[in-house]
C-alpha cells in the first residue's frame, strides 16, 4: 500500500542522523515493549508480513511522528485486537473483560531463546526462474491497497536483473492470509537516470530485491 511507511525517493525529510553507539534501547519501556512484541508473536496467530502491514497501517501523521518502539506496539495492539485476543474496551479500560481461560502457550526464556538464536527462513523450494541475469525488466505500475514489498519509486521503472536469492514467501499473499505462494526473488539494478530522470545522478544505481510477480519484461524486450 501507498503509505507514511513508504518514504524511498522522498524529499523534504533531510539526512539521516546517526547516533555514535546508539544503544539497543533508549529507555525501559521500549525493552518491554519490544519483549511483548516477541512473546506475543509466538503465539502463532499471524505472521512477520501480517507484523509489517499492521505496521504500515498506521495513519501517516501518527506513523512519521512515532519512534521505533512506538509504531512496533501499536501495530501489536492492532493485530491483538483483529485476532479476538483483545478487546477495544479492554484497551480503553486497561482491564480484562473475562478471566483467561488459559488456552494461550507461549515458550519459556530459555525456548524463546534458542528460537531467536536459531532465527526463521522464508526460503522455499525451488520454482522456475521466468527472467535471467542481464534481462532488463519493469515494474509493474500497480498500487495495491494491501502489503507490498516493491517501493512505490520503482513502481514503473526498467532496470537489469543482477542475480536471483532463490525462492521465497510472497509477503504480499502472506500477509493477508493467502498462503505462502513462494516465487523467484530477484536482485534488480536501476540507473539514477531511470528513477530520478534528468535530476538523477548518472554514476548512481539501486539494487533492490524484488519479487517475480513484480515484474514484466521490458518494452524494449516484447
Amino acid at each position: 500500500m501507498n503509505g507514511g511507511h513508504d518514504l524511498g525517493g522522498m524529499h523534504g525529510f533531510g539526512p539521516v542522523a546517526a547516533e555514535p553507539d546508539e544503544p539497543v534501547f533508549h529507555h525501559e519501556w521500549e525493552r518491554r515493549a519490544f519483549a511483548i512484541t516477541l512473546a506475543c508473536g509466538l503465539l502463532g496467530r499471524w505472521n512477520l508480513d501480517m507484523a509489517r502491514h499492521a505496521r504500515e497501517r498506521i495513519p501517516p501523521p501518527r506513523y512519521l511522528g512515532a519512534s521505533y518502539y512506538e509504531i512496533w506496539f501499536e501495530a501489536l495492539l492492532t493485530l491483538l485486537v483483529e485476532q479476538g485476543l483483545l478487546s477495544a474496551d479492554e484497551l480503553e479500560t486497561g482491564r480484562s473483560a473475562e478471566a483467561s481461560a488459559g488456552e494461550l502457550r507461549v515458550p519459556g526464556p530459555d525456548a524463546v531463546r534458542a528460537i531467536l538464536e536459531r532465527g526463521g527462513s522464508t526460503r522455499a523450494d525451488e520454482a522456475p526462474a521466468r527472467f535471467l541475469v542481464g534481462e532488463r525488466v519493469r515494474v509493474r505500475n500497480r498500487h495495491p491497497l494491501g502489503h507490498t514489498r516493491a517501493p512505490r519509486y520503482v513502481r514503473g521503472r526498467a532496470g537489469t536483473i543482477e542475480g536471483r536469492h532463490g525462492t521465497y514467501v510472497f509477503p504480499d499473499a502472506h500477509a493477508h492470509g493467502g498462503g505462502p505462494r513462494p516465487q523467484p526473488l530477484y536482485s534488480v539494478r536501476f540507473d539514477g537516470i531511470e528513477l530520478w530522470g534528468k535530476d538523477g545522478d548518472p554514476g548512481s544505481a539501486v539494487y533492490v530485491d524484488l519479487w517475480e510477480g513484480y515484474l514484466e519484461p521490458a518494452p524494449e524486450q516484447r
